[in-house]
Formats: C-alpha cells, structure tokens, sequence
C-alpha cells in the first residue's frame, strides 16, 4: 500500500494578544504526531498560514513541557529543518494529501479563526470526504466552517478541545479572545472531555477532535486508522469515499 500523504498545520503566530509575552504552537502537540506519523512510513508536509519558520511557545520548551517526543525533536536535525521551512497555506491543495492534522498552540487562538485560506482548504478536505484531526487550541480552526445551509459546521457534531477548566488552572483564561469551549457550544457543538490535560479524543464521522496536548498521539494515531479504512472501503466498492461533509522554529 502506498504511503499515506499527510498535512501538519500549525500556527504562524507568536504573539499573545497585545502582550509583550510570546507564545506559538505547543511543541507536544505537533512533534508527537510528526513522529507518529513519520515512524509510521508516510510522508509528511509542514504549513502554516505565512510558511517558513514554526514559532514554538516558550513553556512548552521548558522542564515541564518536556516529553520523549520534544526531547527526540531536539535530536533530529531533519525535523529542525523542515520546521524551519513551512510552505504557506495559499500553496496547499487538499487533493494532494489524504489527510490533515493541525496543530495545536495557544497561537491559534489569533491567527486560525478567521483564516480564510484555511477555512476554504478543510472545508475541501471534508468535501473530499478526508479526515481532519485538529488538537487543543487548534480545534478553533472548526468554529469558522458552515454547512451548505449556512449553519455551523459543528452544530450538532461531536467535539472537545481545551477546556475552560484547563484555561482556568494554565492561568490563560483572561488572556484569549475567547474561551474554546465556550464558543463551540454557543455554535451548538456536543462538547464533551475528560479529567485536565489527560489524552481525550473525539472521532465525529471524518473530524476528529483531541482536547489537549496529552491527546496529540492518539489524535494522529486514529487518523490513520481512518485513511486506511477509507482505502480499504474504496478498494473492496471501487468507488469514491461518501462526502461526510453535511451539507522556521523560532525561540522567542
């Protein structure tokens, strides 16, 4: 069988609102899925709304952010360098890959919701009938997509992300714009999550949702789990997949 051709998505934002404090992607959340995804033989493509260099928070390189994901990343000098050369988003196209995981990061929070090429490229990726798995934060990039009807995407669909309990006991929750979850139930979303930072993965028909950084191997392991039965269904019909749609690395 054929590699599987996977997208990483991550934010080009390394700023905290209109605070001097610096943030980015939260390293977990985008070298656990790399790894997992890279030590499972596909191939993988890095990009960010801007392209070029991935701003990774500062917390999360510190003693207490520190995995056997983040510590093998600071290893691997490939994986440096292809984080330092992010392709834009406006030179993505989803009939490239088959599916997309985006990263999470407190980053997001600014420069994911109202994104227009990101918008317009997950929603190709859910009409392609793809699956699209997105992790904390990133989950923001969801409340922007709508229904051939105009409605939400996410009303009525399964979902979680990071908490407000989670903001509340990170100190961030005075910070955002506004609160993740709060937002995707004032848009109808069935939000559900489990215990703070503990691995927690939402699978709604082709998105699939991990609530915090804890939840980014899971997240990418079930999205392959996803791509290959899309192959197999595919293979043993011969027709195309159902339409699930409803209608770099800077240190601050």
């Amino acid at each position: 069988m054929n590699a599987v051709s996977c997208l990483l998505i991550t934010t080009s934002n390394n700023g905290l609102g209109d605070s001097l404090n610096r943030t980015g992607v939260w390293m977990e959340s985008l070298v656990a899925p790399y790894f997992v995804l890279r030590d499972a033989g596909e191939y993988i493509t890095l990009a960010s709304p801007n392209g070029g260099p991935i701003p990774l928070d500062p917390n999360s390189r510190s003693a207490w952010g520190t995995t056997e994901h983040t510590k093998r990343f600071k290893r691997d000098a490939q994986a440096m360098y292809r984080f330092a050369n992010t392709f834009p988003l406006k030179e993505i196209r989803a009939e490239h890959f088959d599916l997309a995981l985006v990263a999470g990061g407190y980053g997001a929070m600014w420069d994911f919701p109202d994104n227009e090429e990101l918008k317009h490229l997950l929603e190709d990726f859910m009409q392609q009938g793809k699956p699209v798995g997105l992790v904390g934060y990133a989950v923001v990039a969801l409340i922007s997509l709508t229904k051939s009807n105009g409605e939400p995407l996410m009303k009525g669909r399964g979902v979680t992300g990071f908490t407000n309990s989670e903001e509340d006991r990170a100190g961030l929750a005075e910070r955002p714009p506004f609160l993740l979850e709060s937002k995707l139930i004032s848009l109808g979303a069935l939000f559900t999550s489990a215990a703070d930072f503990t691995s927690y993965v939402v699978v709604d028909e082709n998105i699939i949702t991990g609530q915090n950084p804890a939840s980014s191997c899971e997240t990418a392991t079930r999205l392959l789990e996803r791509v290959r039965i899309r192959r197999t269904n595919r293979q043993i019909s011969g027709k195309p997949a159902i339409n699930l749609f409803g209608g770099g690395f800077i240190i601050n």
